[in-house]
This record gives C-alpha cells, sequence and structure tokens, in this order.
C-alpha cells in the first residue's frame, strides 16, 4: 500500500493514476473530503498534514509514502508526521520539496522546506527528495483574463525559467516510490528547456489556436496579485526566482529523462493538453 498525500492536486491525481496503472493500491489523502470517482486499487481517506495524528488511518498497511507539504511547509511539524508515518510500519517516504529548497536554503521562503528535507534525511525511515522547478500549471492563473480578454499579464517578460509539468513530477513519483533503489537520492526536476513567460503567452495562444496579447506588469503589481493567495515570505521568494534566477534555476535537469526514460514534456504540450481552461 502507497499513500498519497495532496492526492487531488496537480501533481497527486497523475501519480495516484500512475501508480494504479502499474497494479499498485493506493490510498489518496486530502485535506477536504474528496469527490474522486471511485477508482480500483484506491481508498480515499481525509487529513491534514497540520495535524500528523489525523494521518494514522490512512496509513494502515502503508509501506511507502509520499509527503506533498502545501505551501512553504510553515507550521507543519515534520517531525510529528515521520513519527507518525514510523509508528505505523511506513519504511519509505518520498518527499517533494522545492528546488528552491537546495538553491535557497535560507530564505524565508524555502528555509521550512529545507528543514523537512532535513529531518527526514536524519529520520530512521528511507526517504527520496524530489525538488521540481516552477510548475507549468501556474499558467492557470491567467486562465480567467485569457478566457475573457485574451490577455496574459505577468512580469519579467524575458526571463526564462525551466518550468516542469506537473504530470512528470506525479510520473517521476511514481517511479521512485515502487523501487526502493531510488532512497537516500535527492532529485532536481525540471522541463525540457527555460521559457519566458512571454514565449508561455505564445504558446497558449497556439493551443487556443488565436493570438492571445501579453502585458507586462511591475513587480509591485505582480506582488499584489499573489498575496492575494500565498503568503508574503513565499510572494518575495517566488518573485525574486521569476525576476532575478540564480544560475542553477535556470540550469535543465536530466534526472526526468534518466528516470522515465524519455524526455520532460514541453511547456507547449503541456499548454495543449490543459487548452480547455483558457477558452
Amino acid at each position: 500500500m502507497i499513500v498519497v498525500t495532496g492526492a487531488t492536486g496537480n501533481v497527486g491525481r497523475p501519480l495516484v493514476q500512475a501508480l494504479t496503472s502499474a497494479g499498485e493500491k493506493v490510498t489518496a489523502v486530502s485535506r477536504r473530503p474528496s469527490d474522486t470517482q471511485a477508482q480500483a486499487g484506491v481508498r480515499h481517506r481525509q487529513a491534514d498534514l497540520a495535524e500528523p495524528e489525523s494521518l494514522k488511518p490512512s496509513l494502515d498497511g502503508a509501506d511507502a509514502l509520499f509527503l506533498l507539504v502545501a505551501g512553504g511547509g510553515e507550521g507543519v511539524s515534520a517531525s510529528g508526521i515521520l513519527d507518525v508515518a514510523g509508528a505505523a510500519g511506513v519504511r519509505r517516504v518520498v518527499l517533494l520539496s522545492s528546488q528552491g529548497a537546495g538553491t535557497r536554503p535560507l530564505s524565508p521562503s524555502h528555509a521550512p522546506l529545507r528543514a523537512f528535507e532535513d529531518d527526514l534525511r536524519h529520520s530512521d525511515l528511507q526517504w527520496t527528495v524530489l525538488r521540481p522547478s516552477g510548475f507549468a500549471s501556474n499558467a492557470f492563473l491567467w486562465a480567467e483574463s485569457i478566457r475573457a480578454r485574451r490577455t496574459l499579464a505577468a512580469p519579467f517578460p524575458g526571463v526564462g525559467l525551466p518550468v516542469i509539468d506537473p504530470a512528470d513530477i506525479g510520473e517521476v513519483a511514481a517511479a521512485v516510490l515502487r523501487d526502493a533503489g531510488h532512497a537516500g537520492h535527492t532529485y532536481e526536476l525540471t522541463g525540457p528547456s527555460p521559457v519566458s513567460p512571454r514565449e508561455q503567452t505564445e504558446a497558449i495562444g497556439q493551443a487556443l489556436g488565436t493570438p492571445v496579447r501579453f502585458v507586462e506588469q511591475s513587480r509591485d503589481e505582480a506582488r499584489a496579485q499573489l498575496l492575494r493567495f500565498m503568503p508574503e515570505p513565499v510572494v518575495n521568494g517566488t518573485l525574486a526566482i521569476l525576476g532575478e534566477p540564480l544560475a542553477a534555476e535556470q540550469r535543465v535537469s536530466p534526472a526526468v529523462e534518466q528516470i522515465l526514460g524519455r524526455p520532460a514534456r514541453t511547456f507547449a504540450q503541456w499548454a495543449q493538453r490543459n487548452v480547455a481552461a483558457f477558452r
């Protein structure tokens, strides 16, 4: 039995699908009751990682756990979760962290995740850490304005980052969860090439079959928008990466292809697959 937290999200859904397609039994955990249709080999449970004890019923019979910590990891007790998991008989944990936990470990936006990583590495559990770059699905932020006005507003129009398709993260996580040979490894996961906001605009327009107009936001405008749904330290860290990325944050990692045996999906492929959100 493999337990997947964050099972209804952009990474969790393809992860659960990949595991069940491989014949694994899965417990899909989310913070709110799931409206997901019944799937063979999947049981659904509700739990909140901010309350580690709530995870206990989900871990019955499990030997592996995928941990997706919402936000930047603030308010979540790594030791509490790992203690509950270990006591339940879980042997292996795969943590979805962030590229920034490696490139900016002391920043307020990523320090909590880095601390979570460190606690996991020092636990008695077998561990693997996944550090993805920015998600291609962050483009859903632009969906409303594209649907209503065929306009996309974003800062830093020419800065390219190798954003990753969350489905690739899910498939990598499935492979890692099923193979204990990945224990003790930290993998940085990126897309196949850097892509800028302006290039993302063009890719979405091509998927739609109609042009999308790009409007450059100021840093302050972008900050005000992100603060509506992200904590301030996370917003500050996000804008720092988007606007002044380190060389390591623009570098393409080979890990997706090495683990899956195929290239990482491009942003254009993600846009084509998710074009309905922008119509």
